[in-house]
């Protein structure tokens, strides 16, 4: 049995995922709980947050984030190429940073302007 709290909405449900019965989830009080509960335990999914250098004096840095969820075990491994990352301006938010980012289907996009 695993506990988690559910984060789909302000709420915080308490989950129990119980992997012996094909994941049932009890706790949840609407039926996302009980999704996201399942895949937290099979399949966890994070948005990872991060910046890279650019070659502006005045904006050293750029945040930029995954356009959509990503295997929690490639964390790292997309840090690290966020890490070897510069860019240069003008850089809008929106735009496409690294495309397919370790081979995850997702894109680094940029979540600031730098100018």
């Amino acid at each position: 049995m695993t506990n988690l709290i559910c984060i789909c909405c302000p709420k915080g449900c308490h989950l129990s995922v119980d992997e012996k019965n094909n994941f049932a989830v009890t706790g949840n009080s609407c039926p996302r709980g009980a999704e996201y509960g399942k895949s937290e335990v099979t399949a966890p999914v994070r948005v990872v947050t991060h910046t890279v250098k650019t070659t502006s004096q005045e904006h050293p840095r750029c945040s930029v984030k995954t356009n959509a969820p990503i295997p929690k075990e490639k964390i790292f491994d997309i840090i690290d190429a966020l890490n070897k990352t510069k860019v240069s301006p003008p850089v809008k938010i929106g735009d496409i940073i690294i495309e397919n980012v370790c081979g995850t289907n997702a894109n680094i996009v940029a979540t600031q302007n730098v100018n």
